[in-house]
């Protein structure tokens, strides 16, 4: 139930992003979610990719920095008060999101959040509890 997630830490300056996308694009890893998150020095790219274990392969080989991250990804209703309903549920027990992002495949349906916890397992165990549909990830890498 849980997935994995890539994190590069990039230095802050005109075309560090580029040259993370060419490298992936290059060796054929397709970027399923993103995350950019800056300071004035750095930013922590987070990717959900097509096959892991390449893209961080080649993002070594190429001298970025790369670290896995474990998320979990859920389905939430596309609609007002989806997200407020699971972060409720969370909060009500006491787990932390350490940072989310999301996608949305087609609009009116279930948006997708990857979420980041301070306590993963009973973070997941929550959300089954509460018929939240968990994306194992196989299935998210391919979506």
């Amino acid at each position: 139930m849980k997935s994995e997630q890539i994190s590069i830490f990039l230095e802050n300056r005109a075309g560090r992003l580029a040259e993370v996308t060419r490298v992936l694009s290059e060796n054929k890893v397709n970027i399923r979610a993103l995350s950019l998150a800056d300071t004035s020095d750095f930013g922590i790219l987070r990717l959900i990719v097509d096959d892991f274990e390449k893209a961080k392969t080649v993002l070594k080989d190429n001298g970025f920095t790369v670290g896995r991250t474990t998320v979990v990804a859920a389905e939430v209703a596309d609609q007002p008060g989806g997200l407020h309903a699971i972060l409720g549920m969370l909060s009500e027990h006491g787990v932390n999101v350490e940072y989310m992002y999301a996608f949305v495949q087609q609009s009116g349906k279930n948006a997708v959040m990857i979420f980041r916890f301070d306590r993963t397992d009973q973070a997941i165990e929550i959300l089954q509890k509460n018929n939240i549909k968990i994306i194992p990830g196989d299935q998210l890498y391919k979506m």
